[in-house]
């Protein structure tokens, strides 16, 4: 199913993917000591879990690219 952006522009469906603790930390470019104090001060999304009463957890790709891209485009404001 297409789904529209705030343009109005139509785009087709996207895949959904998880990504692990290791991915996340790659794509950062951090430590997993800095990805644990970076979600324990609310700096970064939590991750949610993956199998109900588990322990394995992930977050969504498009929304640690959405975070990395909000943090760039934050970055670039005042650099003018």
């Amino acid at each position: 199913m297409t789904h529209r952006d705030p343009t109005g522009a139509l785009h087709p469906p996207t895949l959904v993917q998880i990504i692990r603790h290791a991915r996340v930390r790659q794509k950062l470019q951090i430590s997993s000591a800095k990805l644990f104090d970076m979600i324990a001060r609310g700096q970064f999304p939590k991750p949610f879990t993956l199998v109900p009463n588990g322990r394995a957890v992930g977050w969504l790709e498009h929304e640690v690219d959405k975070w990395i891209l909000d943090r760039k485009n934050s970055t670039e404001v005042g650099a003018v």
